[in-house]
């Protein structure tokens, strides 16, 4: 039996070691942290997504999750509308929703996945050959045919096997990334939509069971973060306050013990290759981008059904891999560029270039509700190449 060994227990990681256990692969997933219990944030399982999802049995079950209904869109920090859809006409369009979900929720759907003792929590991986495959962890040896790096955007493989690639840049932006009620707030105000600001931006994201996930960004220089939790809610709060309903309730319910704050880095520099010998590199190893298209889980768990595809139809394992970028460069890299302009005009703060960038959108918007959605074909409308 083949044997694969997977770097990294996030979506990417447990979406490829899934994907290659289903067409027969022994997997062993190497995680460093001591659990899997991801941060608490949300996430969007795009159309692509969830086909690619499919693949492994449990794109299905991720639908029964979508609880996003009505119009969504982008606003202005006033609350009026720049641009909107409804979640209908993108299903309609797609033949999918956007389901918005706990990140946790999709990481324990995927772990499920696995086979019993194929995932190694607290396993830091400390070398790895791509000649030969052998993986060295504080543990011991693996050895493999495919070694799988889904390491994240600080993958120390990608550094080894890439070494004097540019690093991850600092996007401009930091975040804030926090899940609260949504008790008592009406379905008609807890509309999914971006609010964007004056160099700002605030995502309000409903969820199942009487939850809504919220982000925001802001322009910032990296590295600014606060002591305390307090403090964090505290800029929230006075950054967030004259925005639209419900956003300022919705910051006053933040726990401040969940609020994440992080800078935004992302690959600006693509790699030439998303693989070295029998390693294959994915999601935000291979591809880190800024989080304005909503892609960055969903490309890695498309990386994850391909790589799984490429490596059974037989042949050398480099030759698939080799595939595999052939595939994947060319579709994650102009995605990866488009996230990064987006989040250029969302750091906008002139007046007069804010007052420019809504005007371009509010008129893009008075096409119709097909409108915005058109500008995602390019990236909603992949399927999965067929088993």
């Amino acid at each position: 039996m083949a044997e694969a060994v997977v770097i990294g227990a996030g979506i990417g990681g447990l979406t490829a070691a899934a994907a290659l256990a289903r067409r027969g692969w022994s997997v062993t997933v190497c995680e460093r942290a001591p659990s899997i219990e991801p941060v608490g944030s949300g996430l969007a399982i795009a159309p692509n997504a969830l086909r690619a999802l499919d693949t492994i049995g449990v794109g299905d079950r991720v639908r029964e999750l979508a609880a996003l209904q009505g119009v969504a869109g982008v606003r202005r920090a006033s609350g009026g509308w720049l641009s909107r859809t409804s979640v209908k006409a993108a299903q309609d369009r797609y033949g999918d929703p956007i389901v918005l979900l706990l990140r946790s929720t999709v990481v324990e759907l995927l772990a499920d996945l696995l086979p019993p003792g194929a995932l190694r929590l607290d396993t830091a991986v400390q070398r790895v050959d791509a000649t030969t495959g052998l993986v060295t962890t504080d543990a011991g040896e693996l050895r493999a045919d495919l070694v799988v790096a889904a390491d994240g955007i600080r993958s120390s493989t990608r550094r080894a096997l890439f070494p004097g690639h540019p690093e991850p840049v600092y996007s401009g932006v930091t975040s804030w990334r926090f899940v609260a009620s949504s008790r008592g707030i009406s379905r008609q105000a807890l509309t999914g939509a971006e609010s964007w600001g004056r160099g700002q931006v605030f995502g309000v994201m409903p969820l199942a069971r009487d939850e809504v996930y919220c982000y925001a960004t802001a322009t910032v220089p990296a590295g600014q973060g606060h002591a305390t939790p307090e403090e964090e809610k505290a800029e929230l709060l006075r950054r967030f306050r004259g925005w639209h309903d419900p956003i300022p309730a919705l910051v006053d319910r933040a726990d401040p013990a969940r609020v994440v704050r992080s800078d935004v880095f992302y690959m600006d520099t693509p790699l030439p290759v998303f693989h070295r010998g029998r390693v294959a590199l994915l999601g935000d190893a291979a591809h880190s981008m800024t989080p304005n298209l909503g892609q960055g889980a969903c490309q890695a768990i498309e990386d994850a059904v391909v790589l799984a595809h490429r490596v059974g139809e037989g042949g050398s394992v480099e030759d698939a891999l080799a595939a595999y970028t052939r595939d994947r460069l060319p579709r994650t890299t102009p995605i990866v560029q488009r996230s990064a302009s987006i989040n250029r005009m969302t750091r906008w703060s002139n007046p007069l270039a804010v007052a420019a960038r809504d005007t371009v959108v509010s008129l893009a918007g008075l096409a119709g509700p097909t409108a915005a959605l058109r500008q995602a074909d390019a990236v909603f409308n992949w399927w999965p190449p067929e088993n």
